[in-house]
C-alpha cells in the first residue's frame, strides 16, 4: 500500500520513461550475453560431450582442475600472466595519467589538439592492423628498426626481434603503451577539468610553481579516479592480454615467453576441443580475479575511495 503523498513505484517509472528507455535495453543485453550463458561453468566439472551436451555430459568433479594444476606449463603459464599483467600495470597504468598532465600543461590550444588526435589515433586501430606495422617496423628485411641500427653502427646484422624471446616482453608492453595511452588519458583530462581553477590561482599567487600546483592540486583532485582505475586493474592482473599476445607472438618459439591464461586455453582448450578443460581454466582465472578485485576495494575503501 502506498503512503499519501508518495508516488507510487509505476508512477515513477512512467515520469523516468525517456531515462527508462536508455537503461533497460543495456541491462537486458548484459543479463542475455552476461549472465545465462553463466550456466556454462557446469562444464567445468563434467566430461563435456559435444553430442550429448550439458545434459548428458557425465560429472568429473575437480578433475579438469586438477588437470590444469599438474600440467607441465601451469607454472609457466602463471609466470608469464603475472610478469606481463605487473609490467604492463607498473609501465602502462600511470603512462596516461602523465601525458594528461603534460597536455594540461600545453597552452597553444592548436598544437595540444594535434598532440590529443595523433596520440588518440592508435586506439581505433585493430590489433590485427597493429600487429602488422610492428611486424613490418622490426622486419629483419628493410625494417625501420634494423636499418636505424645499423646505420648508427650500433648492430653489425638485422636482429630478428620477434624471433628472441627475451625482447617479447619489452615490445608487447611498448606496442601496448603506444596504443592505449592516448584513449586512458581522456579520463584523467575530464577530471582535471573539473578542477577548481581558482586553486591554481591562489596557489601561483602564493608563489606555488607548475611542478607544486601539479604535486599539491591535480594530483590530489584526480586521486579518487586513479584509485578507481588502480582497483579495477588489480583485478585484471589475470587478463594479461590475448589479441595482442596471439598476432605478436605467432613464432612457436617465444611460447616460453608469450603463453598466458588466454592463449592457453584458446591453443589447448578451444583448438583441441577440450572444452571442459577451458571452462575450468576459465572459471579459475575469473574466481582469482574477484578476490584480487574484492581484496584491492577493501584496502581502498580505507582511504574512502572505493567501488562499492
Amino acid at each position: 500500500m502506498n503512503t499519501a503523498g508518495k508516488p507510487s513505484r509505476w508512477k515513477k517509472f512512467n515520469s523516468q520513461l525517456d531515462l527508462q528507455s536508455m537503461v533497460w535495453p543495456g541491462i537486458i543485453f548484459v543479463f542475455i550475453f552476461s549472465y545465462i550463458p553463466m550456466y556454462g561453468v557446469v562444464m567445468a566439472f563434467q566430461q563435456y560431450d559435444i553430442f550429448g551436451g550439458m545434459i548428458n555430459s557425465p560429472w568429473v568433479g575437480w578433475m579438469q582442475f586438477r588437470m590444469f594444476f599438474e600440467a607441465p606449463e601451469f607454472w609457466n603459464v602463471m609466470r608469464n600472466t603475472l610478469v606481463i599483467s605487473l609490467l604492463k600495470l607498473i609501465i602502462s597504468f600511470p603512462a596516461p595519467i602523465l601525458l594528461a598532465l603534460m597536455l594540461n600543461e600545453v597552452g597553444h590550444m592548436g598544437f595540444k589538439r594535434v598532440i590529443q588526435t595523433v596520440s588518440y589515433l592508435p586506439y581505433f586501430l585493430s590489433w590485427v592492423i597493429v600487429s602488422g606495422f610492428v611486424f613490418s617496423l622490426l622486419s629483419v628485411d628493410n625494417g625501420t628498426v634494423n636499418y636505424l641500427l645499423e646505420r648508427f653502427n650500433l648492430v653489425q646484422e638485422p636482429v630478428n626481434f620477434l624471433a628472441v624471446p627475451k625482447y617479447f616482453w619489452s615490445i608487447l608492453v611498448s606496442v601496448n603503451v603506444w596504443k592505449e595511452v592516448g584513449f586512458g588519458s581522456i579520463v584523467y583530462l575530464a577530471a582535471i577539468a573539473g578542477i577548481d581553477p581558482t586553486l591554481y590561482e591562489a596557489a601561483s599567487i602564493d608563489g606555488a610553481s607548475r611542478f607544486k600546483q601539479i604535486h599539491l592540486i591535480t594530483l590530489p583532485s584526480i586521486t579518487p579516479i586513479i584509485v578507481i582505475f588502480m582497483i579495477l586493474a588489480i583485478g585484471g592482473l589475470l587478463s594479461a592480454g590475448f589479441e595482442d599476445i596471439l598476432l605478436l607472438a605467432t613464432n612457436p618459439i617465444l611460447r616460453p615467453y608469450s603463453d598466458v591464461i588466454d592463449t592457453y586455453v584458446y591453443r589447448v582448450g578451444i583448438l583441441n576441443a577440450r572444452f571442459s578443460y577451458a571452462t575450468a581454466v576459465g572459471l579459475f582465472k575469473a574466481v582469482i580475479s574477484v578476490l584480487l578485485l574484492v581484496t584491492a576495494n577493501k584496502i581502498a575503501r580505507r582511504a574512502d575511495v572505493s567501488l562499492w
